[in-house]
């Protein structure tokens, strides 16, 4: 299963590296593009989800690492109230 990485840009400036088991977030994300926090929330929480049920449907298990980025964007979202996050990169691309 192909996994890939995207690197997004806060509000504030703060640049984070993100990780996802699949490919799928390519479908949910646009390198270059801002996303209001609550929608980049949505949309990150909905793409990992259906990644860690790939691993579950392949592997017989969940994805840990997806759920902790989850996890970790929640956490990081809470800290604004209004703004946007730019997605400015995102690995993996090359293998669509």
């Amino acid at each position: 299963m192909p996994e890939m990485s995207f690197l997004v840009r806060w509000p504030d400036g703060r640049e984070q590296s993100c990780y996802s088991p699949s490919l799928v977030m390519h479908d949910y994300l646009t390198p270059g593009q801002e996303y209001p926090v609550a929608e980049f929330v949505q949309r990150t929480s909905e793409a990992l989800t259906i990644a860690s049920d790939r691993v579950l449907a392949k592997f017989g298990m969940r994805c840990t690492s997806a759920a902790q980025q989850m996890e970790e964007i929640h956490g990081v979202s809470t800290s604004y109230e209004a703004g946007a996050v730019r997605v400015l990169s995102m690995s993996g691309a090359e293998l669509l």
